[in-house]
């Protein structure tokens, strides 16, 4: 490949012929040289999980026109990225991109997303990172909007030519709104929301329960500043994501009482 164009990582979640990666790499290639290294099935909900204990797999494939180099592995998004970096890539990718995601990856979505989490191993890796992500869970989406502002976006950051603080992660979700209607980006921060979960159970033709996960999305949070109400009033949402999870203030809260001798 050559390095005269920026060279971009792509990878999701949803597997390696979801449209949501098909059309998110024809935006690349509009950008740079391209390498894609993604699950060969539907990965979501893995959120930052690697392989240890199975033997990982990755296999180049073509399954359109490219320009770009493609590889399918029985790993994880993570896999996917440690993959990239360890065994096909030549040099650090000056991008990776991850998506664009069927359904929504804001507020505390972002815990369980592969398509963010493989954005996070990014980060770790100081590569500039984006995982996108569209509001609607329709495999024939319109990705129209998604398209123009995964562009608008990744364009910028690679504009800024490594003149950026690391780790760099955003995490962008589209409204599922046609183009016309979406009234701009939004730098946001994550909603305090939660999943309130139950398991329906269930019993098979053979006798056997089980459990099948159903639960409601309940946002808490009553902000004008969180990327769910930039969602629900037209906005892409952009929410930059940090990998340190410390607690702040409750570390200083504690040095008062619980480090004593």
């Amino acid at each position: 490949m050559s390095n005269n164009r920026p060279l971009i990582l792509v990878t999701n979640d949803d597997g390696i012929t979801a449209p949501g990666i098909r059309n998110l790499i024809s935006v690349m290639n509009e950008l740079g040289e391209v390498v894609v290294v993604a699950p060969e099935g539907a990965m979501s909900g893995q959120g930052h999980a690697i392989t240890i204990n199975n033997t990982l797999y990755c296999d180049p494939v073509v399954i359109d026109d490219g320009p770009q180099k493609e590889y399918k592995s029985n790993g994880t998004p993570v896999d996917c990225v440690k993959l990239a970096m360890d065994q096909i890539l030549h040099r650090k990718p000056d991008l990776l991109v991850s998506g664009i995601n069927h359904g929504s990856n804001s507020s505390i979505n972002i815990i369980y997303s592969g398509t963010m989490s493989a954005a996070v191993e990014g980060g770790i890796e100081g590569i500039p990172s984006i995982g996108f992500s569209l509001t609607s869970y329709k495999w024939d989406a319109d990705f129209t909007a998604a398209r123009h502002y995964a562009k608008l976006i990744a364009s910028k950051v690679l504009a800024a030519n490594g003149n950026l603080p690391a780790p760099f992660i955003l995490n962008v979700n589209i409204p599922y709104f046609a183009l016309e209607e979406i009234k701009g980006i939004k730098i946001a921060r994550q909603a305090k929301a939660k999943w309130v979960e139950s398991y329906d159970k269930r019993v098979n033709p053979q006798g056997r329960e089980y459990c099948w996960l159903t639960g409601e999305f309940v946002n808490m949070d009553q902000g004008t500043d969180t990327d769910e109400y930039a969602l629900k009033n037209a906005y892409v949402s952009v929410v930059p994501v940090s990998i340190d999870l410390t607690h702040y203030e409750l570390m200083n809260n504690l040095k008062g009482w619980l480090d004593k001798k």
